[in-house]
């Protein structure tokens, strides 16, 4: 699927599918012509254009897919589909015409927000010259960067995102993130979020198994 394939499509069916409508994808694109990084050209152009590359953007948010995913759906490598997500993220943000529910989204009142999906992704770097021991992943065994994302489970809505060095706990990282809730929304997360419980106490997370001893 890319921009030429799906821009045909009715304005209801083209925000179905990418979480926006025609008008705002189009104010998007041309706030990211707009943006100088983007013109900048050093290295290889790329073989997407900035509608694909929004695409891809929108279905990081939109379905939560992994960089791993996003790069064998449209022929790139894991890096290129995080490189390109940080990119488009980074300058929508800056614009500030264009952005995601946001924390704040988590601690209202009235919120629709009924569970919470917290989760870490790793992208593999190549080793720093400086402070390697910050990007190094023991869990990985390779230097690294993470993205943790917060997502609504009913929506699939991506609602935040926070990214850190690969050295970085992934509990450790939600604590930086400084994430408010609503006592009613449920966490979901991953062992990687031990402890969550203590801060935010309607939290589901799996029980770490106990080492036998010999």
């Amino acid at each position: 699927m890319n921009y030429e394939q799906v821009k045909t499509l009715k304005p209801t069916e083209f925000k179905r599918l990418c979480g926006v409508y025609p008008d705002t994808f189009k104010d998007m694109v041309t706030v990211l012509k707009a943006e100088k990084v983007w013109q900048k050209k050093t290295g290889r152009p790329s073989k997407l254009s900035t509608e694909d590359q929004l695409l891809i953007t929108l279905e990081y948010w939109r379905e939560y897919r992994t960089y791993f995913h996003l790069g064998n759906s449209w022929g790139i490598n894991e890096s290129t589909a995080y490189r390109i997500v940080r990119k488009v993220e980074n300058i929508l943000i800056k614009s500030g015409l264009f952005n995601l529910p946001g924390k704040k989204a988590l601690l209202e009142s009235n919120s629709e927000i009924e569970v919470i999906v917290v989760d870490v992704s790793e992208q593999e770097i190549e080793r720093p010259k400086k402070k390697q021991k910050s990007c190094y992943s023991g869990k990985q065994g390779y230097h690294t960067l993470k993205s943790q994302v917060v997502a609504d489970q009913k929506s699939e809505q991506v609602i935040c995102v926070r990214c850190e060095k690969g050295r970085v706990h992934d509990f450790r990282l939600w604590k930086e993130s400084k994430i408010r809730l609503n006592k009613e929304i449920e966490i979901l997360g991953d062992k990687g979020y031990q402890g969550i419980q203590k801060i935010h106490q309607n939290s589901q997370i799996p029980h770490k198994k106990r080492k036998k001893k010999n």
